[in-house]
């Protein structure tokens, strides 16, 4: 059996290929998800995952920023490794009309580096108070680097934001992920990290989105593509 983690530092820029009624049900708390902890903000939910002992992850949290804002931190890569958690390397490979290609490696403080090269994709669609952003990542090792000496590849690699205005300035963030550890990690601890982990993310957006250039235009970013 195949272990599964969701590392806690796995905010990545991306998201699960979703359309708005998707969204809806993947964001349902019902839909086997139960309720976790909440704190600073961040309520977290887990649920099982089929042939698995790790956990399937969502997070619901505010962000006092407008959401493109938000979307434009996600999307901005390169930057990585001076803000997100654990981030040791990342690099943008290229970007495409409707995705992004990226490596990404990090240094976990339980476990020796890992890395990964990952597909993103983002769609907007009209809401009540603005434009939602839908951004999702799968994991696309063959389009990468290949492995390195002392590094631990993962293989399976899949999330997804939402991103919700919520208010002129303010956004509803939904986090998803599920990933494979890479290398051996009894569960009971990848799961224990991974929960503790996703609190570090919000963290990191919540104080990113805050730098001007983020706020710098009112134009969506060129990978937007119209949800239906």
């Amino acid at each position: 059996m195949k272990e599964r983690i969701v590392p806690m530092f796995f905010f990545v820029l991306v998201s699960i290929v979703c359309f708005p009624a998707e969204l809806a049900k993947a964001v349902d708390a019902n839909d086997g998800w139960k309720l976790a902890t909440e704190r600073d903000g961040v309520t977290i939910y887990t649920r099982s995952h089929s042939g698995s002992l790790l956990k399937e992850f969502k997070a619901v949290g505010e962000i006092a920023a407008p959401s493109r804002a938000v979307c434009a931190v996600i999307e901005d890569v390169d930057a990585y490794p001076s803000f997100m958690p654990y981030m040791a390397e990342c690099r943008l490979l290229r970007r495409d009309s409707d995705s992004l290609l990226s490596y990404q490696r990090i240094s976990p403080k339980v476990c020796c580096d890992r890395d990964f090269t990952l597909r993103s994709y983002k769609t907007s669609w009209p809401g009540v108070a603005g434009l939602v952003y839908s951004n999702r990542w799968e994991a696309a090792n063959a389009l990468g680097p290949a492995k390195k000496p002392g590094v631990v590849r993962v293989e399976f690699c899949q999330g997804s934001w939402l991103l919700e205005p919520s208010g002129a300035a303010r956004t509803r963030a939904t986090y998803s992920v599920y990933t494979d550890t890479g290398g051996l990690i009894l569960p009971f601890i990848a799961n224990h990290f991974s929960q503790s982990g996703i609190g570090e993310i919000f963290s990191a957006v919540r104080k990113q989105v805050q730098q001007p250039k983020y706020h710098a235009s009112s134009k969506p970013t060129s990978t937007d593509t119209s949800g239906s």
